[in-house]
């Protein structure tokens, strides 16, 4: 408990993952199975988008960074047109980039383009990456940028070392893994909110011609549906009536288990990440 106290990073994950097993053992033995297996599918597929989230956005930001290195010591033009490119991305709120990715999707799957639940959650994962990874190409730059002004780094060009050798192994994979660490964590967390958020609005407002169904289920999605809102709202209720209070934990789990695995999970992941940043002296 002494080493935890001093790793918060490694006491919140444990807090996260115990949280997350006493709520599904509540439910396992209150919630009827329906809907028990309902909440367990959509959680699945939020970890599983989620995942994707943090492995292409690791993937593009890694590129993207040593790329515009690179490009800036021997190709200027290029650079400023990827720079430019990236603006023009980094200027659109994240949000609403999201959501025109979802209108695609939606698009897709009118034309039963996108047919599986995988190929749909990956869709939805590649287009938060695409509005997250930038994130992930500043700190890629900022490591680069720093460690190539050290005399190390002109040390082993000396040896003969290669430059691409030098930028992924030397400065991003050995000096740069907790603060890459640290990033994925808080782009977990963003992952989680964007993805919650916008597959809440568009399940409340989808086009006629494709209905909830045709969406892979996920936690937001599954917070809009009608059961989840009045559980919800029964929160309301017990303000005024605290008799009401012991009905939550049995008669209005659905909603109510949705709501705290997204709050839960979001304060654990802003906890870890503040608790590698302590630990590593980010």
């Amino acid at each position: 408990m002494r080493t935890l106290s001093k790793q918060q990073d490694k006491l919140w994950l444990i807090i996260w993952l115990a949280g997350l097993g006493c709520l599904a053992l509540w439910d396992a033995a209150f919630l009827n199975r329906p809907s028990f297996n309902l909440v367990l599918t959509a959680a699945l597929n939020t970890a599983l988008a989620c995942t994707l989230v943090i492995v292409c956005s690791m993937g593009l930001g890694w590129m993207a960074g040593v790329g515009l290195y690179f490009l800036e010591t021997r190709h200027r033009s290029l650079y400023l047109a990827a720079t430019f490119l990236l603006n023009i991305i980094r200027s659109f709120p994240q949000i609403i980039g999201a959501l025109v990715g979802y209108v695609v999707l939606t698009l897709l799957i009118e034309n039963d383009i996108l047919k599986s639940r995988l190929a749909q959650l990956s869709w939805m994962a590649l287009v938060i990456a695409l509005v997250v990874f930038l994130e992930v190409v500043d700190l890629v730059r900022e490591r680069i940028g720093y460690y190539s002004r050290l005399d190390f780094f002109q040390a082993m060009l000396s040896c003969g070392i290669k430059e691409s050798r030098i930028v992924n192994k030397e400065i991003l994979w050995k000096n740069s893994r907790a603060h890459l660490l640290q990033k994925l964590v808080s782009i977990a967390g963003v992952a989680i909110f964007l993805q919650c958020s916008i597959d809440f609005v568009v399940s409340v407002g989808l086009s006629t011609d494709v209905s909830l169904s045709n969406f892979p289920v996920t936690l937001g999605s599954l917070l809009a549906k009608l059961d989840s809102k009045q559980d919800i709202l029964a929160i309301g209720t017990t303000i005024v009536r605290l008799d009401n209070v012991s009905s939550l934990l049995f008669q209005h789990l659905q909603g109510i288990s949705i709501a705290l695995i997204i709050v839960f999970s979001l304060v654990c992941l802003y906890n870890i990440s503040n608790g590698l940043v302590k630990r590593f002296n980010l």
